[in-house]
Order: structure tokens, then C-alpha cells, then sequence
């Protein structure tokens, strides 16, 4: 490995279940699993060699890209560092710095608070989305960049309408309001949108077919990951599956690789620049799950968007790339591993969240104010300062 992690104490708490991103039912608790898992990866990926940002600190941002591996730890990239014979791609970027995770009422925060506070720059409470602990509605990163006409989007491997995807576009007191989340897609201009839940705009209880109204507003609805490469232009709704969307190893296969290179091809058409969101949710579950080889399977997915991401940046001067995490998951850590061939044995401690900083990448002009250990807020308004944005 090329950088060195460095392992922090664990200190686990169980909280409030219907806060906790699960797959299938957010009010589900989760048993936790006192064994060790192995598991030996067998879809390596090469590292995209990045080379060094002459300027990090003076240069203009005319794009930003903000990648979140939802539940990743730093146990969890060390995991799939030596999953993956012993580098991975957001290793190579050369900014690194911890960010402090809790909510507004508890050390252990949930993915719509964590995502709200990084969207947003306030703490709230666990479960809202895009609003402050009081209920009141806060501006996100996303609706400002819009208001000041940069082109916006976000990718999820969950349903669009989850917590941390929600947290950029929405405003609702209780993350699994879904069909409220999906009409907030219809409050803002947002040019591109990727992931499930497209049942959340179709099949509703107030009977409305959110995609008639998407397609009155110019957007190309694209229902399946491979019709995105067909759009070339404008404005996408990519609402890929009925609900969630299903693990990288059964079948849900190369859609985030796919995702992000559209999502860059059609936001880099704007001559203002864009800001985009890119979330690999399922880490999360693997780590609810307490199941190794899933945690890996995913993580390993979410770098390979990594490499694509970092190849754009390289190519489109001014692009500042962020990578992070809402929380960590699982109170993993590794206990074994042969990066030679890929082995990695790994222990969880508990089923949910725990409240353990996360790590924070970062690569291009002003990537240097990332660095440092800071609450997940300063997220934020690093990026709001970094675009200039008011």
C-alpha cells in the first residue's frame, strides 16, 4: 500500500433502528454477528496513476465532484486496498484529512443526518433530510450551485430516493418519506439523476405519475442501465429500478461505472461547470449485513468509478474531486489479509453505526483546504467556498 491508515478505537453504540439504512425495511433492527468472514476477490481493477496538481491552492474550481462511500471506515478501504492486491484509486489522491461524523442528537449519526450536514452545513437530528433540528428547511451545496447555473447531479446505487442522494435535493422531517422526496425532484431543475426507487415516482398514493411530469420538463426518462449511454444530451432521469437496486455481485454488475461516465459526459456540456454527487450506498449494507465479501464487492465498485472520475479530472483542468463517507458501518476491522491474492478475513462489532471519523480524499485546485480533521459540516463550506458560491 502506498499510504499507511491508522486504526482508530472503536466505540460502538446501538441507536434508534429506523434511522438505519437496511435494504429492505428502514425500521428493521440488526442482529450482530459474533464470527469472522473471508472472503478472496477475484475482479481486480489497475489504479489510474494520478499525477501531480501544480497549483492545488490557487487555482479556480470550476467543477467539483463529491464522491460518498456510504458506512466507509477506514478499515473498509484498508479492506479493499489489500482486496485488491494492494492499491486502490483513492489512495492516489494526495490530499487526505478525517472527518467527524455526529448528528445534532447523538455521537452516532444516521446517512440522512451525516448527508445533510455535508449537503447543508448544519447537524440535525438523525433521520431528517435537508432540514436543521428545529424542521426548518436548509439550502443544500446542490440547489446553490443551481441557483448560481451550474449544472447538478447525483448517482446513487441505491434508490435515488434514500437518505444521502435525498439529503442534496430534498426537504422532509423524516428520511422515509419517499414519495415526498421524489416530488422534491420536481422543485428544483437538477439535470441529472441515476438510481433506483422508481416506484417512489409512479406508484404513489396521491395517484400522480411523476414521469409525465419529467418528461414535460425535457428530461429523458431512461429505465434501465443499458439505455444511459443512448442519452448524448440534456436533461436525464435515469430511474433504473423499481426499488433498490441489487448488489454489485447479483446483478447489478458495471451500472455505477456506467452512471458516472454519462453523468460526466452530459454535465460537462455546460460552460459553467456542474457540481455532482456520486454515492456508493451499498458499502453501508454490507457492513449492516456484517458481511465481508459483500462490503469488499462494493467498495471495490464504487473505486473503479473513482478511476473514471480521477481520469476526467485530469483531463478537465479545474475539477476538484472529493471523496468521503457519512459514517462507518459495522465497527469493521480486517484480521487477516494476503494482498497477494486478495484474502481478506474480516470482524464486525455490531450491526449499525458507529461513531468513528471517516477519511477524506481530495485532488485538484484547492484540494489542500480538505486536509486536517474537521466536523463533517466544513464539508460544506469548503466546497461553497471553493466554488464561490453565496
Amino acid at each position: 500500500m502506498k499510504k499507511a491508515f491508522f486504526v482508530t478505537g472503536l466505540i460502538t453504540f446501538f441507536f434508534n433502528a429506523a434511522t438505519c439504512q437496511n435494504i429492505n425495511d428502514t425500521t428493521a433492527t440488526h442482529s450482530l454477528k459474533l464470527k469472522n468472514q473471508q472472503f478472496i476477490n477475484s475482479n481486480f481493477h489497475d489504479v489510474f496513476p494520478v499525477a501531480q496538481y501544480e497549483n492545488p491552492e490557487m487555482d479556480t474550481v470550476k467543477n467539483i465532484i463529491l464522491m460518498i462511500g456510504d458506512g466507509m471506515g477506514s478499515s473498509h478501504v484498508s479492506a479493499g486496498s489489500y482486496a485488491n492486491k494492494g492499491d486502490l484509486n483513492m489512495l492516489n489522491l494526495p490530499i487526505t484529512g478525517f472527518s467527524l461524523t455526529s448528528s445534532s442528537d447523538d455521537d452516532i449519526t444516521d446517512s440522512a443526518a451525516g448527508a445533510t450536514a455535508m449537503a447543508s452545513g448544519v447537524k440535525t437530528y438523525n433521520g431528517a433530510i435537508g432540514v436543521d433540528s428545529t424542521g426548518l428547511s436548509v439550502e443544500t451545496i446542490l440547489e446553490k450551485a443551481e441557483k448560481a447555473g451550474l449544472a447538478t447531479g447525483l448517482v446513487a446505487t441505491c434508490r435515488i430516493t434514500h437518505a444521502t442522494p435525498a439529503s442534496f435535493v430534498a426537504h422532509k422531517k423524516n428520511r422515509i418519506m419517499y414519495e415526498g422526496i421524489a416530488a422534491d425532484f420536481l422543485n428544483i431543475d437538477i439535470d441529472v439523476f441515476i438510481g433506483g426507487g422508481r416506484n417512489n415516482f409512479t406508484k404513489r398514493r396521491d395517484q400522480q405519475n411523476l414521469i409525465d411530469s419529467l418528461i414535460k420538463r425535457n428530461y429523458s426518462v431512461v429505465t434501465s442501465t443499458d439505455s444511459l449511454n443512448l442519452i448524448e444530451s440534456g436533461k436525464l432521469a435515469g430511474l433504473i429500478h423499481a426499488d433498490d437496486q441489487e448488489k454489485y455481485s447479483q446483478g447489478r454488475g458495471e451500472m455505477l461505472e456506467k452512471a458516472t461516465r454519462v453523468s460526466l459526459k452530459l454535465l460537462s456540456q455546460d460552460p459553467e461547470g456542474f457540481f455532482l454527487m456520486i454515492e456508493g450506498s451499498q458499502i453501508d449494507w454490507g457492513g449492516h449485513d456484517n458481511d465481508t465479501g459483500y462490503l469488499v464487492e462494493e467498495l471495490l465498485d464504487f473505486d473503479r468509478s473513482v478511476g473514471i472520475v480521477l481520469d476526467f479530472a485530469q483531463k478537465n483542468p479545474g475539477t476538484l474531486v472529493i471523496i468521503t463517507a457519512d459514517h462507518e458501518t459495522g465497527g469493521f476491522s480486517v484480521i487477516n489479509s494476503d494482498q497477494r491474492i486478495g484474502k481478506i478475513e474480516g470482524s464486525f462489532t455490531t450491526g449499525n453505526h458507529t461513531g468513528v471519523m471517516v477519511p477524506v480524499f481530495a485532488y485538484g485546485p484547492q484540494a489542500t483546504k480538505f486536509a486536517g480533521t474537521y466536523e463533517n459540516t466544513e464539508i460544506f463550506y469548503k466546497m461553497k467556498s471553493a466554488l464561490n458560491l453565496k
